[in-house]
């Protein structure tokens, strides 16, 4: 319903000839802290569908928002940073980094101390960047600050005057007794009067701190990351749900529920429901309390999943302790529990009552350790190595108990239902291998993550693509038979749910292969590391191209230009571009792109990039490539301001101007082919994916432009 939404959004926002986009709302409010000291709070309200990027959006991704905050350290100072509110964090997969950004709404908040009693307004600009499936839309906007009268030292003098004279002469007081004293909490710019014996009235009135002292304020900005709960909790419900098909859990399973069909054999058939659901009960209690300790580490320390999933030695840890359980799970031996903790546990089950259908509940994930355990492992370290938080590991914890313990208390519920399980076999120890396969593949993401944090290069990316491509032909030969384990039964013929799952394991290794060379494997985006982390960066076999320096008149690049996408020749600025096109005689294709558009490189890499399209790129046209997000200085004579008050700093700005005042646009990609009159040649066109459509409309363009 959302992608239908944004899709109307879309149509009737390009229906016409205007193609402004105006997706962001400023509002702005100014609360007063002390006399000279204020809070700015800038209120953004986000079109629906549309991602505005936070202020420490990460470097090489999309553009941050940046505030810029006019006369600052002149008029007044800044106190601290600028605070934002909680942002919503993604991989990107085209520029291989976390976006940071912000949905529906966006509040930030900058403090700032006034030093010309003078001023009477705070005029802050804002750049940024507004997306939607990966169309983007600059933001650049002026927001103005009223500032009220700043009272003068001797006014509030008067003013702490006259509040203690009215306090002591206050005829409703309901005690005789005066304020005879004045306490200046400086550090706090508050004066509060109060009584000696604590029993009157308090009145606090703002003065001006005479002492110019630096107010420091420490700003701790907590990244409260908006995490998909319900993915979360579905996709460890679903690991829970697995590990009982495997060797030491599903023979258990009839051995339990048996148990509980004795209770209603005996009549007592809703004593054995409630204890059936009890029994489920204990099993989640259990791995949530696992999950406790955890929020006495975050309490003590509110980095420390932080620290974990940065920490390279951690990260080597947990692919230590996961290979290691791979190992078991493929059978070279097994991780039990000490036998004499499993036999006290076991005894205490026979225990009556709620007690002993606890220890019952502990007694199964004891002595199924061995398949629950390296899952569970799985399950902790991918919590802790990423920025949930225990809230999210007790979540995963719950999802994992729930999933372990539904079988149990489904077949104790509805006994009719266990004619339908398959018998115990072979097939359990398989199920068993496939996940030592798997648990080994993720292993080498936690080693990765060292790897790129300590910048060893011992686990480039081709190194990490080529051991994930052993594994799962490795899993393949498995499956079909090719390759046997220790705890493997003779195996006469292939099921065909082995054979497909072979299959699959095959194909998913042979689509990892072109990897090698460059591709981007977007199914695994996230988890191998980024092509720039890599032998070779621009894929194996790539050599540099070399410019001969006696090569042709015609091939040389011209002046002021560069090489493109695919060494298609443009130019980054819109006057030298014209003048070139003019005197080569083509027409000129305008490009409002961005350096952190992820629709432009997505035209570029999969539409510009075919021979058809290329083709008239490097031959019919003159390319002129104009990023709005460019943050290099114009030079001090070709600074401007616009007719709104907005001052042009940069190139950026210059260029998304001149969409916005020319060619009523400010979205990116967005193209135009124009003359060399700079009339447009036909409509212009947003991002189009569709490349015989995209080829139509250049060779529409191109017609048009002979026709002249």
């Amino acid at each position: 319903m959302k992608k239908l939404l944004v899709a109307f959004a879309f149509l009737f926002s390009f229906l016409g000839q205007s193609q402004i986009v105006d997706v962001v709302k400023w509002k702005t409010k100014l609360n007063q802290k002390s006399n000279t000291e204020f809070e700015l709070v800038m209120d953004a309200q986000i079109e629906f569908g549309w991602h505005l990027y936070a202020i420490n959006t990460p470097d090489d991704g999309p553009q941050p928002l940046v505030f810029t905050f006019k006369n600052a350290g002149k008029d007044y100072e800044l106190v601290g940073k600028t605070k934002q509110g909680a942002y919503q964090k993604e991989y990107n997969d085209i520029f291989e980094v976390d976006e940071y950004y912000f949905s529906n709404t966006a509040q930030f908040k900058q403090i700032i101390k006034v030093l010309n009693p003078a001023l009477k307004e705070i005029k802050v600009t804002l750049e940024g960047q507004t997306c939607i499936d990966g169309k983007c839309v600059q933001e650049d906007d002026v927001l103005i600050f009223t500032l009220p009268t700043i009272k003068t030292e001797e006014k509030l003098a008067e003013k702490v005057v006259n509040e203690v004279t009215k306090i002591n002469s206050n005829d409703d007081q309901k005690t005789d007794k005066k304020v005879d004293q004045v306490v200046i909490i400086k550090d706090e710019g508050k004066i509060e009067v109060v009584d000696l014996e604590k029993d009157t009235l308090k009145q606090q009135v703002e003065i001006v701190n005479t002492e110019k002292e630096k107010v420091v304020e420490t700003v701790s900005e907590k990244s409260e990351e908006e995490i998909n709960i319900w993915i979360l909790f579905l996709s460890t419900l679903l690991a829970g749900i697995l590990v009982t098909f495997t060797p030491c859990v599903f023979p258990m399973i009839p051995m339990t529920v048996s148990f509980f069909l004795k209770q209603s054999a005996k009549g007592d058939t809703k004593k054995g429901r409630f204890n059936a659901l009890m029994y489920g009960f204990f099993i989640v209690l259990i791995y949530v309390l696992i999950s406790l300790p955890f929020h006495i580490f975050q309490g003590i320390s509110g980095d420390v999943f932080y620290e974990i999933s940065t920490n390279p030695y951690m990260n080597v840890f947990f692919f230590i302790v996961f290979v290691i359980f791979a190992i078991s799970f493929l059978g070279a031996f097994e991780i039990t529990i000490p036998s004499s903790l499993a036999n006290k546990v076991d005894n205490a089950s026979n225990k009556g009552g709620l007690v002993g259908i606890f220890f019952m509940a502990l007694t199964l994930i004891i002595v199924s350790f061995s398949c629950t355990g390296p899952a569970l492992g799985l399950v902790i370290g991918g919590a802790l190595s990423t920025d949930g938080g225990a809230t999210l590991l007790t979540i995963a914890m719950l999802g994992f108990g729930l999933g372990l313990a539904l079988p149990f208390m489904i077949f104790a519920l509805f006994p009719s239902m266990m004619g339908g399980l398959p018998k115990s076999g072979g097939w359990l120890n398989t199920v068993k291998v496939v996940f030592g396969f798997i648990e080994l593949a993720l292993a080498f993401k936690f080693l990765s993550m060292a790897d790129l944090v300590m910048d060893w290069h011992l686990l480039e990316r081709e190194v990490f693509i080529v051991i994930w491509i052993a594994i799962f032909l490795g899993l393949a030969f498995y499956l079909f038979g090719k390759i046997t384990l220790p705890h493997d039964s003779p195996l006469s013929h292939i099921s065909v749910g082995r054979m497909l799952l072979g299959l699959l394991s095959l194909s998913f290794a042979l689509y990892l292969i072109p990897g090698l060379w460059g591709a981007p494997l977007n199914i695994i985006s996230g988890f191998p590391p980024p092509m720039s982390y890599s032998e070779s960066p621009n894929g194996v076999g790539f050599k540099n191209e070399v410019i001969i320096a006696n090569v042709k008149e015609e091939e040389k690049l011209p002046d002021d230009a560069h090489y493109g996408p695919h060494k298609i020749i443009a130019f980054h600025d819109y006057d030298k571009g014209l003048a070139y096109a003019k005197k080569v005689g083509k027409p000129i294709l305008i490009d409002f792109t961005g350096k952190t558009c992820v629709n432009c490189r997505r035209m570029e890499e999969l539409v510009w990039a075919k021979p058809e399209i290329l083709s008239t790129l490097k031959n019919d046209i003159v390319l002129v490539s104009l990023y709005v997000d460019d943050r290099t200085e114009l030079p001090e004579d070709k600074k401007y301001v616009t007719s709104n008050g907005k001052e042009i700093n940069t190139f950026g700005q210059k260029w998304s101007d001149l969409g916005i005042t020319k060619y009523k646009a400010n979205i990116q990609p967005y193209y135009i082919l124009m003359g060399h009159d700079e009339a447009n040649l036909n409509t212009p066109v947003g991002y189009t994916p569709d490349v015989e459509e995209y080829k139509a409309w250049l060779q529409e363009g191109i017609a048009n432009f002979k026709k002249k």
